[in-house]
C-alpha cells in the first residue's frame, strides 16, 4: 500500500490546511521576491506541512526544487557544491540559469529547500550553518529553510532571513482532510472515528494521515473501535521532558520520555546540566553529576569512534540516572534555561576558548572539553560573583564571553557589572605589577647615582676610600630588588595561567 501522506500532499498551495495566514504570507514572499531577495525560514512543529508547503509553492510558481535534507552530510562544502550553485544561478549540470537576474525569466527559477535547518551542529556538519548563512546573503535564488524550533537556528542565520511560523493544525481542521483521503480510497467512516483520530494527534496532519491509513488497512469502513491506534507516539517538548526527568517521573519513565523527545543525546544532557542547578538541592546535585560525567564519557567515546549505539548510555546516565538521583518529586514552576550549545560557526564561543586555551596552555579542544565545562558549573548564573568577577579577569572577557560561560544574559546588569569589575581588577594587578618594576628602576639608578658621587669624591681628592664598597653595595642592592620582582613577576604569571588564578 502506497504511503497515504505522499499520496496526498498538497500539489498546490490552495490545498495546504490549517495555516491560511502562513500560506499566504508564504505565497506573497514567491511573488515579491525580486523586490526583497531576502531567504525565508518555515518553522514549527513536525507534521503541520511546513516542506509540503514549499514543494506545493514550486508547483504553484513554475519553478524547479534543490533540496538538501537532514538525511545529506550538511558540510560546508556539501552545501556549496549542491545548494550553493542552485542559488548562484546555475543547475546542478552547471548552466546557466535566467531566473537570478531581476526581471528575470521567474519560471526558470530553482527553490533551493534546507531542511531541518535547526538541526546543524557539532562536527558532522562542521561549517554548515556559516556556509549557509553566507548562502542566503549571497543567493540568486530563493531559498527556503525548514525548521522544527526557530530558535535553535544561529543568530546569524535568523537575522538574515524572513520568518513565517506554521502552526500546529487544529482537529477542526484536520477532519475535513481526514475524510477527503477516505472518500479518495473509497472507505466508508464514521465522523466519530475521524474526530477521534484528529484529537489524538493534537494537530500533527502527517500523524493523522498515517493513523487512518494504519486503521483502514484491510477495511473497506472504519468505525470508533477500529481506531485503536491510542495515544500514538508524538515527539515531546523539551521542557517537559525537563520537567520529567528533574521533578516528576522514575527512572524508567524518565528514560522513556527522553526517547519520545527529538533531540540527540548530547544537546538532552546539555539540557538537564545547564538547568539542574535549579531544581536540585546540593546532595541531589552531587550524585546528578556522577551520572552526567559517566553519560559525557559515553558521548566522547561515540565522537571518537563514530559508533552511534553508544548513545544509548550516555540517555540512560543523563535521563534515568539523573532522576534516580532525585530524593522526591519536585513542585511549582521552574524557569528553563537555553543552553550554550557551541558549533564551528559560533564565534563567541571561539573566542572564549581560544582565550582559556592560551592563559591555560592548553590545545583548544582540551580547553573547550575540559575548561569550559567546570568554568560553567563553577560559575553558574554568575554565582559566586567573586569568582565569576576573578575568571572574567583572568581571561579577559567581555559581556558576550562571561554570558556564554555563565548562562546568563549578555544585557543584563549583572553581566555588565561583572565585566566592570573584572576590568578594575586586572587594572590592579598591572599596577601592583608596574609598581614593583618602577622599584626596580629605582633601585639601578640609586646604585648608579652612588656610583657616580663617589667618582666624584675620588675626582675632588676628598675621603672616597670606600667608593668601590659603596658602589658594590649600590649594585648587590639593585640586583636583590629586581630578583624580587622578577620573582614576583614569575608568581603572578603562574596564577594566570589557568585555573589557579581564581580557585
Amino acid at each position: 500500500m502506497a504511503d497515504w501522506t505522499e499520496t496526498y500532499r498538497p500539489r498546490t498551495l490552495s490545498e495546504v490546511r490549517g495555516n491560511d495566514k502562513a500560506r499566504d504570507a508564504f505565497e506573497e514572499w514567491a511573488r515579491s521576491w525580486d523586490d526583497h531577495r531576502e531567504a525565508v525560514v518555515l518553522h514549527g512543529s513536525p507534521g503541520v506541512g511546513k516542506t509540503s508547503a514549499a514543494h506545493a509553492l514550486a508547483n504553484d510558481m513554475g519553478w524547479e526544487t534543490v533540496e538538501l535534507n537532514a538525511s545529506d552530510q550538511r558540510t560546508a562544502d556539501v552545501i556549496e557544491r549542491f545548494a550553493g550553485r542552485a542559488a548562484r544561478n546555475a543547475t546542478l549540470g552547471g548552466s546557466a540559469v535566467g531566473g537570478g537576474a531581476a526581471g528575470g525569466d521567474t519560471a526558470s527559477r530553482q527553490l533551493v529547500i534546507l531542511d531541518e535547518a535547526d538541526n546543524i551542529h557539532g562536527n558532522y556538519d562542521r561549517g554548515g550553518a556559516s556556509a549557509i548563512t553566507k548562502l542566503v546573503k549571497e543567493s540568486g535564488q530563493p531559498i527556503v529553510l525548514i525548521a522544527n524550533d526557530y530558535y535553535d537556528m544561529a543568530r546569524g542565520l535568523r537575522n538574515a532571513t524572513r520568518e513565517i511560523e506554521f502552526r500546529d493544525i487544529s482537529a477542526r481542521s484536520i477532519v475535513p482532510v481526514l475524510r477527503d483521503v477516505c472518500r479518495k480510497e473509497g472507505i466508508e467512516f464514521e465522523s466519530d472515528a475521524l474526530s477521534e483520530i484528529a484529537e489524538r494527534n493534537r494537530g500533527d496532519l502527517r500523524g493523522a494521515i498515517n493513523d487512518l491509513q494504519a486503521a483502514a488497512e484491510g477495511r473497506d469502513s472504519i468505525t470508533v473501535e477500529d481506531v485503536v491506534t491510542g495515544d500514538r507516539d508524538k515527539a515531546l517538548g523539551l521542557f517537559p521532558f525537563l520537567d520529567a526527568v528533574l521533578k516528576e517521573e522514575s527512572a524508567e519513565e524518565a528514560l522513556q520520555s527522553a526517547y519520545a523527545v527529538d533531540e540527540t543525546p548530547d544537546d538532552l544532557t546539555k539540557w538537564i546540566e545547564n538547568n539542574l542547578l535549579d531544581v536540585y538541592d546540593p546532595r541531589e546535585t552531587v550524585r546528578a553529576y556522577d551520572f552526567l560525567a559517566n553519560a559525557d564519557v559515553w558521548l566522547g567515546r561515540v565522537r571518537a569512534t563514530q559508533n552511534y549505539s553508544y548513545w544509548r548510555y550516555a540517555t540512560d546516565n543523563a535521563a534515568a540516572g539523573v532522576a534516580a538521583a532525585r530524593d522526591e518529586t519536585k513542585g511549582g514552576w521552574t524557569r528553563y534555561n537555553r543552553p550554550q550549545f557551541w558549533s564551528s560557526s559560533d564565534a563567541t564561543a571561539d573566542e572564549v576558548v581560544g582565550r582559556i586555551a592560551a592563559a591555560s596552555g592548553c590545545s583548544v579542544a582540551t580547553a573547550r572539553r575540559e575548561v569550559l565545562p567546570f568554568l560553567q558549573a563553577v560559575t553558574h548564573h554568575c554565582k559566586p560573583r567573586e569568582l565569576t568577577v576573578a575568571m572574567a579577569a583572568a581571561y579577559e572577557l567581555d559581556e558576550a564571553g562571561v554570558a556564554f560561560v555563565t548562562g546568563s544574559g549578555e544585557s543584563t546588569n549583572k553581566v555588565a557589572s561583572i565585566v566592570e569589575d573584572a576590568q578594575i581588577l586586572r587594572d590592579e594587578r598591572m599596577e601592583d605589577n608596574a609598581e614593583g618594576a618602577f622599584a626596580a628602576s629605582a633601585g639601578r639608578r640609586d646604585g648608579d647615582l652612588v656610583e657616580e658621587r663617589d667618582d666624584e669624591n675620588a675626582s675632588d681628592g676628598r675621603p672616597g676610600s670606600d667608593v668601590d664598597d659603596g658602589s658594590a653595595v649600590g649594585e648587590d642592592t639593585a640586583g636583590e630588588s629586581g630578583g624580587e620582582v622578577i620573582e614576583e613577576e614569575a608568581d603572578d604569571d603562574d596564577g594566570q595561567a589557568g585555573l589557579g588564578d581564581f580557585v
